[in-house]
This record gives structure tokens, sequence and C-alpha cells, in this order.
């Protein structure tokens, strides 16, 4: 599962995931049952990873207020979200014990390479095992696996540690990942064995 030093990638794990719907009108994006549920399972695997010697790197989707890097991004079914000045953008921080000495970053899309340092950050700690949690599996994780894919890395998603827009979706992200590498899919079990063995 694991080859070289590794990094764990947690992806948009935000404040709005935790905060009371019926105060909150910010999480427009739809998000399959059970979604919270496996967000607070991603934070199993961040404390895992910890005691494992693997860092991790906190992904955060943000937004300028005005919108003026959307892009396309509004052009499906998604409306304005993840915006600087909204609470639920935020780090859900308290919930998955995200330290000052963590690594964060942010991002504009849907990619994590894309247009951040995460590149940089990635080849100073010299990792060559990127392992995934967080959200949404049929975007930001899928089209940041895509691009650790395209840039050589192996790459692994925790699939009970990550969640999509809809049971359908994120079935077919997963297989979808596998088709690019197989051993892509991996469970919270499989990950606390191959570490136990290093």
């Amino acid at each position: 599962m694991i080859v070289g030093r590794a990094a764990l990638l947690v992806i948009d794990i935000q404040a709005s995931t935790f905060l009371d719907d019926s105060a909150s009108d910010e999480r427009a994006i739809p998000n399959m049952a059970g979604y919270r549920d496996r967000m607070l399972k991603a934070r199993k695997v961040i404390d895992l990873c910890r005691g494992a010697g693997i860092p991790p790197i906190f992904v955060q989707e943000v937004h300028r207020p005005d919108g003026i890097d959307f892009g396309r991004e509004l052009d499906g079914a998604e409306t304005e979200h993840c915006l600087e000045d909204q609470p639920g953008t935020a780090l859900a921080v308290a919930e998955m014990g995200v330290r000052p000495s963590d690594y964060v970053v942010p991002k504009r899309r849907y990619s994590a390479f894309f247009g951040t340092d995460l590149e940089i950050l990635l080849k100073g700690l010299k990792v060559e095992t990127l392992l995934m949690v967080g959200g949404l599996t049929d975007v930001c994780v899928h089209y940041t696996f895509v691009d650790a894919h395209q840039h050589d890395y192996r790459a692994r998603v925790i699939e009970d540690a990550v969640a999509g827009s809809s049971e359908s979706a994120h079935t077919a992200a997963l297989t979808a990942m596998e088709y690019l590498q197989t051993g892509a899919r991996q469970s919270m079990a499989g990950l606390r064995t191959a570490l136990s063995r290093t």
C-alpha cells in the first residue's frame, strides 16, 4: 500500500460539515447519506497516520467573496460555496484535530495540485505515496487523485473515509480511480494492517 515516504491528504473537511443545517444554508452541495460519519472516520485515519509518522496535509477549498476565482465551477449544478467570509469555510479544526504546526494548502479549484504549492511541499517532504480522505469523492478527491497519478505519485484512497455527492457518484469515482492505479482503493483496516508491518 505504501512505498517510500507517505503523506495524508485531508481534502476539504471543513466546518460546514459539522454545522447545524437548520442554522446555516452554506451547504448547498448535495452529500450522500452518511457523509458526516465518513468525515469523522477520516479523523481516525488522521490519528492513525500521525502515530505512524505520516504527516497530514489539510486541503481547504476557499473562494474570494466576490467569486472572481470560481471560473467555470458554477456552470454545473453547484452554487457559490466556500467563500472566505463564511464560517463554514474554515477547516474543521476541532473535529479533525488540526494542529498549528500542520500543513494547510488552500485551493481555489477542485484539484489540490492546481494553482497551489502542494507539489513543492510534497517534494520537500520527499513523498512517494499519497493517502487520501475527505470529500467529495467524485469531485475534489477524484480530481486530486488524477493529478497525483499524473505527477507519478502512488495514490491510495481510504474508501471508508471519503464521501461523495451521491452513493452512485461516490462508487463510480472509486471505480475510476482504481482503473488508473490498481490498489488505489484501500480501507482503514487495511491501512492499519499495513502500518503495523512497518
